[in-house]
């Protein structure tokens, strides 16, 4: 018997939710989790980076305020660093590993 909307059956050879897997989901997990912590991580450095320019702009030659300013420019910089950094890392261990963690292959109904 058919429902009204149809029915829906559980994706075919789904090797993330079958019992038994060697951790591909566990993989899937974390390479979801660094991107979104990476697009997170990148708005606040702009945030960050736009409001240390305007505090360097407004400073007016004092020169407390332009080393803070400046302090924050480089700690923006810094963290940008280390999160190109992890995806660096992140790409190496996927590539020792042989599973790719940043390009997980993500199955649905069609597969």
């Amino acid at each position: 018997m058919i429902g009204i909307f149809g029915n829906i059956a559980p994706p075919l050879n789904n090797k993330y939710f079958t019992a038994g897997t060697k951790g591909e989901g566990l993989f899937l997990f974390i390479s979801n989790l660094l991107k979104l912590v990476a697009v997170i991580a990148g708005i606040y450095f702009v945030v960050q980076l736009v409001l240390a320019g305007f505090e360097y702009i407004s400073s007016n030659g004092d020169v407390k305020k332009t080393e803070l300013a400046w302090a924050k420019i480089w700690q923006s910089l810094l963290g940008l660093v280390i999160i190109s950094g992890a995806f660096i890392i992140a790409g190496v261990v996927g590539r020792l590993t042989g599973i790719n963690i940043l390009s997980p292959e993500i199955y649905g109904p069609t597969n």
